[in-house]
């Protein structure tokens, strides 16, 4: 088989080869003509457009020096790769090498005449290089300017999507170069919108800029478009929100250039272009983080990460593996997520050295196992049931796995000498209603228990909902929407905090830098978010209107869930660190020995009589009212 595909690609390459070689001599043979059609223009030029006028004598120096002109103009274009070039996508640079060229031939030419005494007169050396270079440029740029003709053309067909391109600056520009030079991209550029004044009312390539942000709606209506670019990568979050809440109502799709560096490294790209995402409209700055600071502790350790599968943990895994660890070991229960990382990070990352291991933290001597073999240095605690109505119709099993699986994994890193142990918590600790909640508090409480008594670095990191992680409201939204609605609200009033993965992970990544044990660390998130405005504005974003094409149905209040959520509890007061969206929270007070002897009592609650589990953890957990659900 690997013959064939040998075989294959020579056969391959030799046509192209050929192919080339036969355009590069078409175009040489076109070049001669033009040299000579060059050559006799100038003289014409020089006595008046009249062939009469033109001595006999200046005709035979013509001869005379035409065969060095077409050799001299064949070498020199060869040298400047004029015929190389894909003139298809010819730019500013290959003009650049034309006229360079055809600036070399004339002093050439010039040299020559002096040289076999010749003596063209002298106003032959101003008409010969600006019609050599007129025409050179015009038969090579002909194919390019006729292929934008041709999809302009074709872009007034009814098969085409009307666009228009926020932002006339290079990346705009970028986007608009591509669209026109390629047969296979189904758009047409019809304007461009800027909000610099003296942009506006002039052309881009051909295009209008028509206006500002404000003057959107009514443009789309005017010129029936259909789609809108957002090429702004230098822009803030905060810019780009106010400009995606224009957009919104338009019923345009909307797509947007993911960031600056795309820019610097000559990536913008109709293909790089992303979708709309509900992240676009937080408006808030992502958290920003020392990459130093995390590369200084994670590389060349040993980091295990519980819960590596899901979307904290998997996310966790992959910012890891580029910091160089020494070993990266991923422990979860579910194989598929398991697997699903596994995969990636061994193609992403080829030298990384990799376990991945099915296990459940509720398994003690399983995971002491683990932990004598591999011995890691750092632990990260993600793995935990986070679904609050879930959690509430099994109480007991919220209880085992996130209670009993943080207290087996933290024994346990206390036992083989870990050195940083950070507990991924949630803002549904403070003052729980539920039992998911109660049961993260009671974590965030066996953490700082552990940290007074061990010299392992125990530490907790709180934040609130995770945009598009697994479970999370915005997935649920898109499956409701992609059915055709309805999407379900609880309440028209219930808040929450968002963040996207990459700034959760990042926060706990800069938690584990600035760990000495037994913070609770805190995002400034920012806002709240209504969820009613998420579902709106995920319905516009989709394309639809809301309540005509999807409709919003509320559907109250489920068990245990609060109006809004809460990052600290009143008792908790506020210290700042390093990095100004990250604060610490001090840990409450409580009886450690009194505590632990009620993980015993509440273990074997669990296992018997698990529908007594809230009252049990309610007494340990006082801020925790599983009959309370705020309105």
């Amino acid at each position: 088989m690997s013959i064939f595909k040998k075989n294959d690609s020579s056969i391959t390459y030799f046509v192209d080869s050929k192919q080339r070689m036969q355009r590069a001599f078409v175009l040489a043979v076109a070049d001669i003509f033009l040299v000579a059609l060059s050559t006799g223009l100038s003289v014409w030029a020089r006595f008046n457009l009249t062939i009469s006028s033109i001595p006999v004598h200046y005709i035979e120096k013509i001869v005379k020096i035409l065969p060095f002109n077409i050799i001299t103009t064949i070498i020199i274009f060869i040298f400047f790769q004029l015929y190389k070039s894909v003139w298809r996508y010819a730019s500013a640079d290959e003009m650049i090498k034309i006229v360079g060229a055809v600036l070399t031939e004339a002093v050439v030419c010039l040299i020559i005449n002096y040289v076999l005494k010749i003596y063209l007169p002298r106003s032959f050396f101003l008409f010969y290089p600006m019609f050599l270079g007129i025409f050179t440029a015009g038969i090579r740029f002909s194919y390019r300017f006729l292929r934008i003709l041709r999809n302009r053309h074709a872009g007034e067909s009814k098969d085409k999507r009307n666009v228009m391109i926020v932002g006339a600056g290079a990346a705009g520009n970028t986007i608009l170069k591509e669209i026109e030079s390629s047969s296979y991209i189904n758009l047409s550029v019809k304007c461009f919108i800027d909000d610099n004044p003296g942009c506006q009312g002039k052309l881009m390539r051909g295009v209008p800029i028509v206006g500002g942000r404000d003057s959107i709606p009514e443009v789309v209506k005017k010129m029936e478009i259909d789609e809108i670019i957002i090429a702004i990568p230098s822009a803030s979050r905060l810019e780009i929100k106010k400009i995606i809440e224009i957009c919104k109502d338009t019923g345009c799709k909307l797509q947007i250039v993911p960031g600056m560096y795309q820019l610097i490294n000559g990536d913008v790209s109709v293909s790089a272009l992303r979708e709309v995402e509900i992240e676009d409209l937080l408006g808030r700055e992502p958290v920003k983080i020392n990459v130093d600071e995390i590369a200084g502790y994670v590389k060349d350790k040993t980091v295990l990460v519980t819960g590596g599968g899901g979307s904290i943990g998997s996310e966790l895994c992959r910012q890891i593996a580029a910091h160089n660890p020494k070993e990266l070991i991923i422990v979860d229960i579910y194989e598929n997520n398991a697997y699903d990382i596994q995969q990636e990070l061994k193609i992403k990352f080829p030298n990384l050295k990799l376990e991945v291991l099915i296990a459940s933290v509720r398994d003690y001597e399983k995971l002491e196992q683990i932990f004598e073999k591999y011995r890691p240095d750092i632990v990260y605690h993600a793995a935990a049931h986070k679904h609050v109505p879930l959690m509430e119709d099994s109480p007991g099993e919220a209880v085992k796995n996130n209670v009993f699986g943080t207290y087996n994994t933290a024994r346990i890193a206390d036992k083989y000498g870990v050195e940083k142990f950070v507990l991924v918590s949630t803002d549904k600790a403070v003052n729980p209603t539920n039992i998911m909640g109660a049961s993260k508090r009671m974590c965030e409480m066996i953490v700082q228990m552990m940290n007074d008594r061990s010299k392992t670095e125990f530490v907790a990191v709180r934040f609130g909902n995770v945009l598009g992680s697994n479970g999370s409201v915005i997935p649920l939204f898109k499956k409701q929407i992609a059915a055709g609605g309805p999407v379900t609200v609880t309440d028209p009033n219930i808040i929450r905090y968002f963040m996207t993965i990459p700034e959760a992970v990042s926060l706990i990544l800069q938690a584990g830098a600035y760990a000495k044990g037994g913070e609770i660390f805190v995002l400034d998130m920012g806002e709240p978010v209504k969820i009613l405005d998420l579902a709106q504005n995920l319905i516009k974003l989709s394309g639809y209107r809301v309540d005509e094409d999807i409709e919003i149905v509320f559907t109250g209040l489920r068990p245990g869930e609060k109006m809004y959520e809460e990052l600290l509890m009143n008792e908790e007061g506020l210290k700042g660190t390093e990095n100004a969206l990250i604060h610490i929270g001090k840990p409450l007070e409580f009886d450690y020995n009194e505590f632990e002897a009620s993980l015993e009592k509440l273990k074997k609650t669990a296992e018997d009589t698990p529908e007594n589990v809230k009252d049990e953890v309610a007494d340990i957990v006082k801020t925790y009212h599983p009959d309370e659900s705020e309105k």
